[in-house]
């Protein structure tokens, strides 16, 4: 049996199932007398004080193991145990119903999770967890009921939920729970985010995990197709074993480069970097021998929070990241909400077409009070390392300039402030819409470089969406169309004597790069985990060869003619590769 779920952290893992059931506590009504009404308030006041007290704790312990922009996902949680609404409605229903406290709570913890679910908003619906996390903890307490924690297990398991919260993955530890699935969540939701950050195979939203697998079934967890396999055959047991092994033998091999240049053997240097979303991922990117940071997607900073983040917290972030990385470049993309990024208190509007809306560099130009904080903070930290900007969804000079404009006005309020920065900050754009990679000679001549991001540029140049499975087969990067837009951008760079990066998922696949690599691209930025397999590939290869693969390429028809020539060379170039590239 397969599942189908969203991929939340990448990885392979196969192991036995461990039901864990993270829903509420079974609430019986129980009729109380008036007088006894006092007493029932003041069990619950208790309650809620005692549940405060266990989420400042486990606050306390994600600040020391994974960083405060973790622990701040309990701000939200500290907010429910607040909510006057919700008390004063709880009060108010146990003196006119007569029922014990902890059923009333529970009916009304129900509503609230009820309404949040009729939401269209996203971000609202995703902190349903919120509620109902912090909601179990007072039925708990008011119960006397024993916690159940995953810092308890004994075994290695692929852990089963409903969900996972921010809380238990808090305490579960990383030796025992080798991947996770849940019936619900996103890309955005905490156990998303937590479990990227821990490095561990996950996969969400499969909706009805927890009915079709059983305890102690057999699993396959792929998290980077975002697939679970339910007691596989012997034969797919075998392909999925062999692609872990092949894999684990592999990296022992990797593991000698991952330090090295990345230099063909013919003598030609390139730039290997990697993408990050968190400020905690920075000991991946060092311990994967990344040799800067390609994309520092920065609206993660906005999501799951109640309030905007200041100037100072952005400027301490970007502050750790260029330090950490001792004078290497550091890539930061402006805020790029809209598309699949909402944020509630933003008043982004929802959108017929929302990748083609008002997101990205739209919505900051519309929103210059929230851009400017984040430019300045991105500035000071310019202070203390190489940081560089990047403008997302430039769509033509016009843009270009507007948002060059606001980081001039930035710019005049921190030296009216007296705030030091790096005068000359490198400014980039991504080209990523047709419009800007057709009119990149001219876009060229505004900026110190480009990064190209694929993801969108196939998007929107082959009228795909990239989320539906129905035309999934379309999506190409290899596509004809694809390849000369790739050139037409790096050429131009490359007359006005800028560099040339990509930022997209094209940038880490190995027969993509023989390409990539032969239309002259300079910078090639992917996933941590990515840098050590891409620098094996471009130091046991010739430039000369890879020149030869992208001309042959341009020459192709079809996108599936490119992608198998690629793979045939890739085979050709590097034999010892081509058996750890085998299902």
């Amino acid at each position: 049996m397969i599942l189908k779920g969203i991929p939340a952290s990448h990885g392979i893992v196969i192991g036995r199932a461990f039901l864990f059931d993270t829903r509420r506590f079974i609430v019986s009504p129980r009729k109380i007398r008036e007088d006894a009404i006092p007493k029932e308030i003041a069990r619950f006041e208790e309650a809620l004080i005692k549940t405060r007290a266990e989420i400042l704790q486990i606050q306390k312990k994600i600040t020391k193991e994974m960083g405060t922009y973790h622990a701040e996902i309990f701000n939200a949680h500290l907010l429910v145990l607040e909510d006057r609404m919700l008390i004063e409605e709880v009060i108010d229903r146990l003196k006119k119903e007569r029922n014990c406290v902890e059923y009333v709570f529970a009916r009304v913890l129900d509503k609230y999770i009820n309404v949040f679910s009729k939401m269209d908003d996203e971000y609202l619906k995703e902190r349903i967890s919120d509620i109902d996390d912090v909601g179990k903890r007072i039925i708990k307490n008011l119960l006397g009921a024993k916690e159940k924690s995953l810092s308890e297990l004994k075994q290695k398991v692929i852990v089963v939920a409903y969900d996972i919260s921010p809380s238990d993955t808090a305490t579960m530890h990383k030796k025992n729970v080798m991947g996770f699935v849940t019936d619900i969540g996103g890309r955005t939701s905490h156990t998303a985010i937590m479990a990227k950050s821990l490095e561990i195979p996950a996969v969400v939203g499969l909706e009805k995990a927890t009915a079709k697998i059983k305890a102690g079934d057999m699993l396959i967890v792929d998290g980077k197709e975002g697939n679970v396999i339910v007691n596989p055959d012997t034969k797919t047991l075998k392909k999925y074993q062999a692609r872990h092994l092949h894999f684990v033998e592999f990296e022992k091999t990797l593991v000698k480069f991952k330090n090295e240049p990345a230099e063909t053997l013919d003598g030609h240097r390139i730039e290997i970097s990697a993408n990050i979303e968190l400020p905690q991922e920075m000991d991946s990117v060092i311990s994967h021998g990344a040799e800067g940071i390609g994309l520092y997607r920065t609206e993660y900073f906005y999501m799951n929070r109640q309030g905007l983040p200041e100037e100072k917290e952005q400027f301490e972030a970007y502050k750790n990241v260029v330090t950490k990385l001792s004078g290497n470049p550091v890539i930061v993309r402006t805020l790029d909400l809209g598309g699949d990024k909402f944020l509630s208190q933003l008043d982004v509007p929802h959108e017929m077409n929302p990748f083609l809306g008002w997101r990205a560099i739209r919505f900051c130009l519309a929103k210059p009070e929230i851009f400017k904080v984040q430019l300045r903070a991105i500035l000071r930290a310019s202070a203390f390392g190489n940081i560089k900007i990047m403008f997302p969804m430039i769509s033509g000079v016009e843009e270009l300039r507007q948002a060059k404009g606001v980081l001039d006005e930035a710019k005049e309020e921190l030296r009216t402030r007296h705030v030091k920065f790096n005068e000359d900050i490198e400014v980039g754009a991504m080209i990523e819409i047709p419009s800007a990679a057709l009119t990149c000679d001219l876009l060229a001549k505004e900026v110190d470089f480009f990064s190209i991001g694929t993801n969108d540029l196939i998007q929107y140049s082959l009228a795909i969406d990239r989320v539906n499975e129905k035309i999934a087969y379309l999506y190409k990067p290899t596509h004809p169309a694809v390849l000369r837009l790739i050139k037409n951008i790096i050429d131009a760079g490359h007359k006005e004597k800028i560099w040339v990066g990509m930022c997209g998922e094209m940038a880490g696949e190995p027969a993509f790069v023989l390409i990539l690599l032969g239309l002259g691209l300079d910078e090639f930025s992917m996933s941590p985990a990515g840098v050590p397999e891409m620098k094996y590939v471009i130091r046991n290869v010739k430039f000369k060869d890879a020149k030869d693969v992208a001309h042959m390429a341009l020459s192709l028809p079809t996108g599936e003619e490119v992608e198998e020539f690629a793979n045939q060379r890739l085979d050709e170039l590097l034999p010892a590769l081509k058996k750890f590239r085998k299902e």
